[in-house]
């Protein structure tokens, strides 16, 4: 009886307890999950990023790869997973999972199997296959330093891949003990050709055969229709600086054999690509010339040499082949026209391009079908995050196919458009213009001068809550106004445009970016004794000399900025980068590289600035922003710098560190502006 109403009485109160914990989960659910109703660096770390399209050869399925931040305890890093969509809209599913990125997805020529890379068994990445009907995936390489690249062949029996020469036995114990020097400009590790059976043999193993061999760096290849042949784009080093300068294009039997030379001149010749009909080969080149400023035409050759032609010019003269049309007649690619990337195709008859995709944004990552009449492709506004969309080629209709960012919150954003202005000479320049969050016509708002990385490079309409160095809608939520340019210099106005800023660093752009914020201060949108400078590469280089010739900005923040172009230029590991902008080697020119040097004029700096610098930088060395800071200091200006470890020359590597950025450089602004954050209104009166 006792043991009854023992019983009795708890079960009396399991009702109780039962409210408790479902009200304890909520009160706690409410704690954890934070507030999304304001843009922060935390939430604009949940917009994924969506790469790398494929669509199947039948046009049924679309793969697509979704990249998301993993910030738990130990873990900073991004994972990528794909995802598989039906294009009729029947379903939408995630193929690969785990701690491990599954990448370069791509669906055999029959359409039943999927192969993509992933390391989900070791550090280096492989190839795998799965089914595309479900199933295990299946691992078929066992690349001892991994796989960089791959490609199916025409009927899908084998898989050419690139992998870059392993270690030598004597090269891994010399590691072990401690003996390892490094040769510079030595013992470099080549990109090779390799291809394997996808069918097993007898033996129930996968033969594997070496294409390539010898001192040259493969870039990017591509099989004949026929199966026969492989054609590939090489450089004499993988030194970063031969990218530009030196690319040829060869053809090698796909059973191995000799090497024959296809394209060989001075200057860029890259990403060939077969066509359907087995009689051209399509390349992106420089025409021989030696250019580090992206110059790259559309080129077509027979593919028995005997042939070459230059076909149209393109709008940027940049392009960036996709994939030859099913007639062999024209050709697929994409190219930035002003603030948007667009998709194109260009016939090789020599007529002009014509443009497919229609509206403003970014068409990216694009693929087609085997007819090529229907294709897959990236979308993306100032407003909009990424998502995939299909479309018929020939009459363009926008369907959207992925969800992946449909579910994070989108508090209101700042607003962004697109305005123009004329520089101090009449060119015309482009910027996109952000808000502030809560903008109220008739107030004066602190602005910010976020200037790009290049030269060659373009402020796009990209989606602005995405999580970048620079967080704009983080520091529209703060009140502040920002203004984008794309100066002279820029990609996606031209190539004469792109050259305008040749020998002239810190001059003809400077003046393009100042009558950018004149022209919003005009506008009556900035306050002009409320400016501040930022940005990252050649923009840190372009804050840091912008403050040497004008004390208008009450701060600013120089990221991985050149800050002394000689030093520069014997520390990057694109030397011929510098000499290509300013002309020839510093030693012949001492003059023009010390006008265009912040160092040089260094004493002219009063404004407070900060720096931030990756510690693994190759591209702008870490001293570049210890030269600046250390200067900076010993001048008595105020100035702060911070080196974030085991970073490159882009910190969008690792997450914690990407999310670091924006705040810190908002503190550093807003005290230089004596700005109140707790305030409920950022305007300056």
């Amino acid at each position: 009886m006792k043991k009854f109403f023992q019983y009795a009485l708890v079960f009396r109160f399991i009702p109780f307890f039962i409210c408790m914990y479902f009200l304890i989960g909520v009160v706690d659910a409410q704690e954890e999950e934070p507030n999304w109703d304001k843009w922060t660096p935390e939430l604009q770390m949940r917009f994924k990023n969506i790469t790398d399209t494929d669509m199947s050869p039948d046009d049924k399925y679309v793969a697509y790869v979704v990249r998301e931040a993993v910030m738990e305890e130990e873990k900073s890093e991004f994972v990528s997973q794909i995802w598989v969509v039906a294009t009729d809209g029947s379903f939408n599913v995630q193929y690969t999972r785990g701690e491990k990125s599954a990448t370069r997805p791509s669906f055999s020529p029959d359409n039943q199997y999927l192969a993509f890379t992933s390391s989900r068994d070791g550090e280096k990445d492989q190839i795998w296959i799965m089914r595309v009907h479900g199933g295990e995936a299946e691992k078929i390489t066992d690349a001892k330093s991994g796989i960089t690249a791959f490609e199916w062949s025409p009927d899908g029996k084998y898989i050419a891949y690139l992998m870059t020469d392993p270690e030598t036995e004597e090269e891994e114990k010399a590691k072990k003990e401690k003996r390892d020097v490094i040769l510079v400009d030595q013992n470099f590790k080549y990109s090779h050709l390799y291809k394997i059976s996808v069918i097993k043999n007898d033996r129930n193993e996968r033969e594997t055969k070496r294409l390539t061999a010898g001192e040259f760096h493969i870039t990017s290849f591509d099989w004949s229709p026929d199966g026969k042949n492989i054609v590939f784009a090489h450089k004499s080093t993988p030194s970063a600086n031969m990218e530009w300068l030196e690319q040829d294009i060869s053809v090698v039997p796909a059973d191995s054999g000799e090497v024959t030379p296809l394209v060989v001149r001075t200057g860029y010749d890259s990403n060939p690509l077969y066509s359907p009909d087995g009689k051209w080969v399509a390349f992106v080149s420089s025409g021989g010339s030696l250019e580090w400023m992206f110059l790259g035409d559309v080129y077509i050759i027979s593919s028995d040499g005997s042939e070459s032609k230059k076909l149209a010019d393109t709008h940027d003269r940049a392009a960036s082949l996709i994939e030859w049309a099913a007639d062999s007649k024209h050709l697929f690619f994409t190219e930035d026209k002003g603030t948007s990337l667009n998709i194109f195709s260009l016939s090789i008859d020599g007529k002009p391009a014509k443009m497919i995709t229609s509206g403003s944004g970014n068409f990216s990552s694009a693929a087609l079908n085997k007819k090529t009449d229907l294709m897959s492709f990236v979308y993306e506004t100032t407003d909009d995050p990424m998502e995939v969309y299909a479309s018929a080629v020939s009459n363009f209709n926008m369907k959207r196919l992925s969800a992946a960012n449909m579910d994070v919150p989108k508090p209101l954003m700042g607003k962004t458009e697109l305005i123009t202005w004329n520089s101090i000479d009449g060119k015309q320049i482009e910027g996109l213009l952000t808000y502030p969050v809560g903008y109220k016509e008739g107030r004066q708002y602190p602005l910010i001068l976020n200037v790009h990385g290049g030269p060659p490079m373009v402020y796009s309409q990209s989606f602005t809550g995405m999580a970048y160095d620079y967080m704009i809608q983080t520091f529209a939520q703060n009140g502040y106004a920002i203004i984008r340019p794309n100066p002279r210099g820029s990609t996606g106005y031209g190539k004469d445009f792109r050259y305008a800023n040749f020998r002239d660093w810190g001059y003809g752009d400077y003046e393009d970016l100042m009558a950018g914020v004149d022209k919003v201060i005009e506008m009556g949108i900035g306050h002009v004794d409320s400016l501040c400078i930022m940005g990252r590469s050649y923009g840190g280089y372009m804050t840091a000399f912008a403050v040497t010739r004008t004390n208008r900005f009450k701060a600013a923040s120089v990221g991985a900025g050149i800050s002394n172009l000689i030093s520069f230029q014997t520390t990057t590991d694109i030397p011929d980068f510098m000499v290509a902008y300013m002309g020839g080697e510093f030693w012949d020119d001492y003059e023009t590289f010390e006008k265009h040097s912040v160092m040089y004029r260094i004493e002219n700096i009063t404004t407070p600035t900060q720096i931030y610098h990756g510690a693994e930088d190759v591209k702008v060395p870490l001293t570049q922003g210890q030269e600046l800071y250390v200067a900076l200091k010993r001048l008595g200006v105020p100035t702060e710098m911070v080196v974030y470890p085991r970073t490159p020359h882009s910190p969008t590597g690792q997450p914690k560190f990407l999310m670091d950025i924006t705040p810190r450089i908002l503190a550093w602004f807003d005290y230089h502006l004596g700005r109140v954050k707790e305030s409920a209104e950022f305007a300056v009166e």
